[in-house]
């Protein structure tokens, strides 16, 4: 066990008491090192890392606006200048050089003011580090001014410079950067002072504008730099560990009337704290902008995705969260919970506050054996719950570090950091949810439940049912369900759900939709823009326009196109229906397989058509085991008639007249390659070859033993390959003829590469139908392998992807509608 840092005091005075401080902390710090919470150390805050990316963005959004906006900034780049032309030339010089010198200045006083403070080794640390940010900011205006004035258009260069006074002395700089070094070295010390550094960077860019050797893009490009740099730097390096000494938590524990003397860490900005004349000893916990920012950001994302997610409040500052969280425990208190006594609550510095409670001792939840989970145990935690639920006090995290025993046996409820007064139902609800499922985790489904409804009563647990969702739970509680054994068949949340309806007539509603948005819809968002963005300038910007290509497209070949495209669902119907042995009906097939197109807009790659044919398989009658392997089995060999045709096809193009069509070859037997490195490597580790081995159970409990049943009937089994073949050459089919009506003549063979290629993109893709990413693939591909210009490539994706993506969208819904009144899907 590593050595800990312990900080005495005497309580014979006042003077003895401070200087068993300092003598303590210089003890910690030669003792033990870097200890949590002793200051010697250096931290990564979050905090910078988003400031960091967001400086990075707005730099990206300047660059486009200074480009795109260009009536916008040059008109306002213009009215500076006019303006500037009334300054007479000599005052302007001399603004100029008097702000630039008070510029210069501006680091050396605050390094000054901070070395001469009282925490000069703190001091040094932050003032190295702004030397630094201030190095790398000034080489990054460099090198952006460098990297425009090479590589950027006309049109920027423009917006960015102005010509200098006077004739023959070139422009102005891309970027203003003398300003950003000093900006990076005042944001990456730390230094608090705001009023006087701020006015003379002001002052310096009212001069450099009328001196007209800047423009108002440029200028701000120069702040932004230097702001982002000094966030970068401070995450790169870390800056000095801002939580307090224990020295500094005796202090401001002594301030409030206690009476400590001994600080002795206890995890993560926590500290058990020993007090004089056998007082109770104290629990004391610290809030700093480092924790409140990792929250903020984590609180954030639920309240985005989920609608019952506490509000952000720690996104304020440590002592706003510190008020939630003593509110909270006073009404727990007051409502007769067993809970933490708050002893005391301080601000130590801007940035950081602690919360001290008297000490308990006992257990958490986790640390029980069990044996000690006795009935009453079980009712006790009910009880306790109960009294928050009556005074409508909402816990909302109620993991198994929430829950503690004392020696006797007594529960309490502890850490109310993320609670809320005056809560509603719903909220509520959660926190029944979430005490079922973190007691059924140790003492089972029917103890728990029948301890719930005996002291709650049926109605509130049953009110709970339709929130008992993972997605709802805190991390640590997903987390514990995912090791739990009975999630391997059938799931606990499931076993406690049958626990509460077990002899009841009445049923449960339907689950809560608390999830307000999905990851993958994000996804999906994000890659229909991405896709828009690329795929909009080029109808554009080609050469050949393709909407003028699309509006001359041969009716004869487009007909074919739909012919093919229509077709492909019907050969999909029929290769689905072969790696099934039970009978089905052919229409719902084909129908269902339509009904893939409207449900593919709303998923991801294949996930959509796999849930919607297990869907019809299970309304067909046959169970969800055998429904999921005859899913598995198609799929299966549609992966392996896929790769056989895409290997067939780049053999073929061998016979193509010229070589330039076998550009792809390099990018396919990469492909593979790496495929089969990253299978080296994942068999290697012993997680990843758990993880892959756990994934690829199902194939071999489920799909081989039906597959090895499919092959007892080879004329089925001929049937669903002869149809999954036919839904590749219909679409490749398709393909060509969108090329074909646009007046281009590539060859069958390198269109099919080109498709099957794009195909596989698409189906890894986490946009819905691959948005975005089969457009980009199949223009660039008929491009390079079947020598099409951009005009016509892009005309001919945009023309397929109408008939195989768009169109079908309404026929599928009304298929999907159709066989939901039929009670077929």
């Amino acid at each position: 066990m590593p050595p800990v840092a312990i900080v005495t005091g005497r309580t014979s005075g006042v003077q003895d008491e401070i200087q068993g401080e300092i003598q303590g902390e210089g003890q910690a710090g030669k003792g033990s090192g870097v200890i949590p919470g002793s200051g010697n150390g250096r931290v990564r805050q979050p905090a910078a890392l988003i400031r960091l990316l967001t400086g990075l963005a707005v730099v990206a959004l300047a660059l486009l606006l200074a480009d795109y906006a260009r009536a916008t900034t040059g008109g306002l780049a213009s009215d500076v200048a006019d303006a500037a032309a009334l300054v007479p030339r000599p005052l302007a010089r001399i603004a100029e050089g008097l702000t630039t010198g008070a510029v210069l200045l501006v680091p050396v006083a605050l390094a000054a003011r901070r070395l001469l403070g009282p925490d000069r080794r703190r001091a040094l640390q932050q003032v190295s580090d702004g030397l630094l940010a201030a190095v790398l900011a000034y080489g990054a205006t460099l090198l952006l001014d460098l990297g425009c004035e090479r590589l950027a258009p006309d049109s920027l260069l423009a917006a960015l410079t102005q010509p200098l006074p006077g004739e023959g002395n070139g422009h102005s700089a891309i970027v203003y950067g003398y300003l950003a070094p000093v900006l990076a070295f005042m944001t990456a010390s730390g230094s608090r002072e705001r009023r006087v550094p701020w006015a003379v960077l002001a002052l310096s860019c009212a001069a450099g504008l009328a001196g007209r050797y800047t423009t108002p893009s440029a200028l701000l490009l120069g702040l932004l730099t230097g702001w982002t740099v000094a966030h970068g730097t401070l995450y790169a390096v870390g800056t000095p560990d801002p939580r307090p000494r224990p020295g500094e938590v005796l202090r401001a524990l002594r301030e409030s009337g206690l009476r400590p003397v001994e600080a002795q860490p206890a995890g993560p900005d926590r500290y058990r704290v020993r007090q004089a004349d056998d007082r109770p000893a104290l629990d004391v916990q610290l809030l700093d902008r480092q924790a409140v920012t990792a929250a903020a950001v984590q609180r954030a994302w639920r309240r985005l995705r989920l609608h019952t997610a506490p509000h952000p409040r720690t996104l304020r500052s440590p002592r706003t969260g510190l008020e939630h969280e003593a509110l909270v425990t006073y009404a727990a208190l007051a409502a007769g919970v067993r809970t933490r006594r708050i002893a005391a609550t301080a601000g130590i510095g801007p940035d950081t506050a602690l919360i001290a409670y008297e000490a308990l001792a006992g257990r958490t939840l986790d640390r029980l054996e069990d044996g000690e989970l006795t009935d009453d145990l079980l009712a006790d935690a009910w009880r306790q719950l109960a009294l928050l639920q009556r005074r409508e006090i909402a816990h909302r995290t109620l993991v198994p570090t929430a829950v503690l025993v004392d020696g006797e046996g007594a529960v309490h409820l502890v850490d109310f950091a993320d609670g809320d007064i005056a809560a509603g139902e719903l909220v509520l609800a959660f926190d029944i949810a979430q005490l079922l499922t973190v007691l059924s985790l140790r003492a089972g489904p029917a103890r728990t439940v029948h301890a719930a409804i005996a002291v709650l009563g049926p109605e509130p647990v049953l009110a709970a049912l339709p929130v008992l969702q993972p997605i709802a739970f805190p991390r640590p509680i997903r987390q514990a369900l995912k090791g739990h054994p009975a999630d391997e068949g059938g799931g606990l949340l499931e076993e406690i759900r049958a626990e509460v309806l077990r002899g009841r007539a009445q049923g449960v509603g339907r689950p809560v939709r608390v999830e307000r948005l999905r990851p993958r819809t994000l996804l999906a968002v994000v890659g229909a823009v991405v896709a828009g963005w690329w795929l909009i300038p080029q109808l554009f910007a080609a050469e050949e326009n393709p909407v003028a290509v699309l509006g001359d497209a041969d009716p004869w070949w487009l007909a074919l196109a739909v012919l093919a495209a229509a077709a492909s669902h019907v050969a999909a119907g029929v290769g689905f229906a072969g790696f099934v042995p039970e009978r089905l009906e052919f229409r719902n097939v084909v129908l269902a397989q339509l009904a893939g197109s409207f449900v593919k807009l709303v998923s991801p790659g294949g996930v959509g058509g796999i849930a919607l044919n297990t869907r019809l398989l299970q309304k067909a009658g046959i169970p969800t085991a055998q429904a999921l392997s005859s899913v598995g089995v198609s799929n299966l060999i549609g992966l392996v008639l896929h790769l056989l045709q895409l290997g067939a096809f780049v053999y073929l193009l061998d016979f193509q007249p010229g070589g330039s069509e076998l550009k792809v070859l390099p990018t396919v037997v990469g492909g593979l390659a790496v495929a089969a490195a990253l299978l080296t490597v994942v068999s290697a580790i012993p997680p990843a070859r758990r993880w892959l081995a756990a994934r690829l159970r199902p194939l071999t409990a489920e799909v081989l033993p039906r597959l090895l049943d499919l092959l007892r009937s080879p004329g089925r089994l001929a049937v669903g390959v002869t149809g999954q073949l036919l839904v590749s050459i219909c679409l490749i089919t398709c393909l060509y003829c969108c090329a074909q009506a646009v007046g281009r003549q590539p060859s069958y063979a390198a269109v099919a590469v080109v498709l099957l290629v794009g195909s596989a993109v698409g189906n890894t893709a986490p946009t819905p139908g691959g948005a975005g990413a089969v457009e980009f693939t199949l223009v660039t591909l008929l491009q390079s392998t079947a020598s099409m210009e951009e005009g016509g490539a892009t005309a001919s994706v945009v023309l397929f992807r109408l008939l195989t993506l768009i169109l079908p969208v309404l026929p599928g819904w009304a298929a999907m509608a159709w066989l939901q009144r039929r009670r077929a899907l």
